[in-house]
């Protein structure tokens, strides 16, 4: 089992399995992209296989795979077969923007994989094609509808982004009426490899809570887990339900029960610090494993109670992109 220096239990990674995403979605990082890792940068996914197995092993029972965009790597699904095999993992899902992932729903199925977050920023063609800086609006319907309709337990991820998608709230609500997914809005980050700044946000959780009871009746707060990220609720009558994510007012880093691991090998105990330490060329030695578990036990052992501690430790944090973090 793994407990940080504050007692916190942490039984939850985010692999990241690549920094490249075939979107440009622009809070996330310039038009131009940005200077992706080097290919041998990169985990091999047999190493990918393998990491997470020394990670079980430590006590982690959840694994999220994140991206980047996950379904770029055409290899994805042998690391979906391997984590379906491993004893004592009890939640594997992924975080996609639905552009890649057709072709493999069927087996994630088979696999026993149900729970998929899509980022998905607007449900108006023009709106979504404007943040996305790509046209993949049909897929992306014909994806989530897919999913959906196999009975996958789907949360759609909106960032409330001032002046672009603050139209898109009540429809993305509206969802939960007709069909049983569970749609959550964040707060905007400033994770955008620099293509702006800023020190505070218009819409934070509290004003779109206020906008979105503005426009319907009958909300009711649902009980959430201690390390949920999200404050959450249903609307009578909805089949789905809809959260906020405090992303910026961090209201859930007491709670925090996740560990980041990017696609170059970084540990990252706090999305708003630098990493603590790279795993790459320790898990290429001979006996990586009880050096990958000590390194580990190293890095949250010196973890921030907050995320705001850790932001004054690392000036120059927000310079990153979500992509190369990890989500």
């Amino acid at each position: 089992m793994l407990i940080d220096n504050h007692h916190r239990v942490i039984n939850y990674l985010r692999l990241a399995v690549t920094d490249r995403c075939n979107l440009r979605c622009n809070y996330c990082m310039p038009e131009e992209g940005i200077n992706f890792a080097k290919r041998d940068d990169l985990f091999t996914m047999e190493e990918l296989c393998k990491l997470a197995t020394i990670m079980v092993s430590q006590g982690i029972d959840k694994i999220r795979l994140t991206g980047g965009e996950p379904f770029v790597r055409k290899d994805l699904m042998v690391l979906f077969r391997h984590l379906a095999s491993l004893e004592g993992l009890k939640d594997i899902s992924v975080t996609t923007n639905a552009t890649l992932i057709g072709p493999y729903i069927e087996e994630l199925k088979a696999l026993g994989i149900k729970n998929i977050n899509v980022s998905l920023d607007a449900i108006n063609k023009e709106v979504f094609e404007r943040i996305t800086r790509r046209n993949q609006y049909e897929i992306v319907h014909e994806n989530l509808i897919k999913l959906i309709s196999e009975g996958f337990n789907v949360r759609i991820n909106c960032i409330a982004l001032n002046q672009q998608n603050i139209e898109e709230i009540v429809p993305l609500v509206e969802l939960t009426k007709y069909y049983p997914v569970s749609v959550r809005f964040l707060e905007e980050m400033p994770f955008n490899g620099g293509s702006k700044t800023f020190n505070h946000i218009t819409w934070d959780y509290k004003t779109i809570f206020n906008h979105i009871q503005e426009n319907f009746e009958g909300i009711e707060k649902l009980e959430s887990e201690k390390t949920s990220t999200s404050i959450n609720y249903k609307i009578a009558g909805h089949q789905g339900t809809f959260g906020l994510i405090p992303s910026f007012s961090r209201t859930f880093c007491g709670s925090c029960n996740r560990l980041r691991i990017s696609a170059t090998g970084d540990v990252i105990t706090c999305l708003y610090g630098k990493p603590r330490m790279n795993l790459r060329e320790v898990l290429r030695t001979e006996n990586s494993d009880s050096k990958i578990q000590e390194y580990i036990l190293a890095a949250i052992g010196s973890r921030s109670k907050t995320g705001f501690e850790e932001q004054q430790k690392y000036k120059g944090v927000f310079n990153n992109s979500m992509t190369s973090i990890g989500g």
